[in-house]
């Protein structure tokens, strides 16, 4: 007889970025820089590190198990209640719990082929079944999605802006079909990537709530704090409320909380840290325009970028030139690779890398 369960035999791990220091050692480099992941180049907040230096003598405590300064925080900047918000150790805690509290054995979760993998691996760990439905000009193909609900369908998955195409769906997109969906079924927005948004079509997941919509929020990115792990969600208070009974008791650290408590005051570096993703968004456009490859419009902190060539073979050999990027032979866009916007001096190392590796490959 088998041990282990049959969902958590036929599943595929999450491979996570490459760390810096893993590459340091594997080709003997002095220097590596990590443009995989969607980090924040720039680093943390200052307030958020102060905070978080200033927490480090109460760790032998449990942590405040209902966040509620933070969730305090957070309502005041998002004009909701505490009882709206839920946190989580990350967004992919918040997606485990949303599943198990809403989603029945025999029910069905829909969202699209390339997105964020973490949603499938969550369904197939919790033995959920999702079904996928192809982008269209990598972008949500919302109408297909509609038409793929049926009656045993509860929960909808659109990352908006979507990881790792950097495509958003647009409000009256959203609007439309947010109108379509039937009362039974429940969308979750991920809106990771919205700190970074620079156009004005971008839809505000919060004004939905009332519709059965859940929103997921991280501090992981644009605020700085992949380290900490903290992110939380969004939603009318009778889900929340219901979400709190499933989530992990103190699952959400005292220096975690801390941090993202101050980070929410930092305007300042939100605004630094748009800055210069926007500045580093024009020069890899540009220089991508003058190699000739094609990559797709982002409105994140990240571009995905067509090589032409086997992902696999590119994103080995920038290694070997101390550059880290993201390989999409997960998604099944083998000739893609995903790269993060970093400083200057990281954007300007990956494009004299990028054209080296493309000569070498014989692009």
């Amino acid at each position: 007889m088998e041990l282990i369960r049959k969902d958590i035999l036929k599943l595929k791990a999450y491979i996570a970025g490459k760390p810096i220091e893993e590459t340091k050692r594997e080709f003997g480099l002095k220097e590596v820089i990590k443009l995989a992941s969607n980090e924040n180049p720039l680093g943390s907040s200052p307030k958020a590190i102060k905070a978080l230096l200033r927490s480090l003598t109460g760790i032998n405590r449990y942590p405040d198990a209902q966040g509620f300064y933070l969730k305090k925080k957070i309502a005041r900047v998002s004009g909701l209640a505490p009882e709206n918000i839920v946190l989580g150790n990350g967004s992919d805690e918040l997606i485990d719990v949303i599943i198990k509290t809403f989603v029945e054995n025999n029910e069905n979760i829909v969202s699209a082929g390339v997105t964020f993998l973490e949603y499938e691996i969550i369904a197939g760990i919790n033995g959920r079944r999702i079904l996928t439905v192809p982008l269209r000009d990598f972008k949500f193909d919302l109408p297909r999605i509609r038409k793929n609900i049926n009656n045993k369908t509860k929960l909808v998955f659109i990352a908006n802006p979507n990881n790792p195409t950097g495509t958003y769906v647009n409000a009256k997109e959203l609007k439309k079909f947010i109108s379509s969906l039937p009362g039974s079924v429940i969308l979750v927005l991920d809106e990771a990537y919205d700190a970074f948004i620079d156009v004005k079509d971008f839809p505000r997941g919060i004004e939905y709530l009332d519709k059965n919509v859940l929103v997921l929020k991280t501090f992981s990115k644009a605020y700085g704090l992949a380290g900490l792990r903290i992110g939380y969600c969004l939603a009318n208070e009778k889900f929340a409320s219901y979400m709190e009974r499933v989530r992990q008791p103190f699952n959400v650290n005292s220096l975690a909380q801390a941090a993202a408590n101050m980070a929410l005051e930092d305007n300042d570096f939100l605004s630094k840290t748009r800055r210069a993703n926007l500045n580093g968004k024009a020069f890899l456009y540009d220089s991508l325009d003058k190699i000739g490859v094609f990559y797709v419009p982002s409105v994140t902190n990240f571009i995905l970028i067509d090589t032409g060539i086997d992902c696999l073979e590119v994103f080995k050999e920038l290694l070997k030139l101390g550059v880290i990027v993201r390989d999409m032979a997960q998604y099944k866009l083998n000739s893609y690779i995903r790269v993060t916007i970093g400083t200057k001096k990281e954007n300007e190392a990956f494009i004299k890398a990028f054209k080296k590796v493309l000569i070498k490959l014989g692009v």
